[in-house]
């Protein structure tokens, strides 16, 4: 699960960079910014999904604030 949960956030900060670099290389002429951030939500929506499954079927458990 660890692993699962560490190559989304891989992929959420790859998307992030890849719309950063292409806000600078294309400077709005093209629509690959909007793509690379809507992957970016998705990755995100997905990961907090795969974390709330994770928890329903108890492959992660909470550990509280101590």
């Amino acid at each position: 699960m660890k692993i699962l949960v560490g190559l989304a956030f891989i992929l959420i900060f790859l998307s992030l960079g890849s719309a950063l670099l292409y806000m600078m290389k294309d400077k709005g002429r093209s629509n690959r910014t909007v793509k690379a951030l809507a992957f970016r939500v998705g990755f995100s929506i997905s990961l907090f999904l795969l974390i709330l499954l994770a928890n329903h079927f108890g492959l992660v458990h909470p550990t509280g604030i101590r």
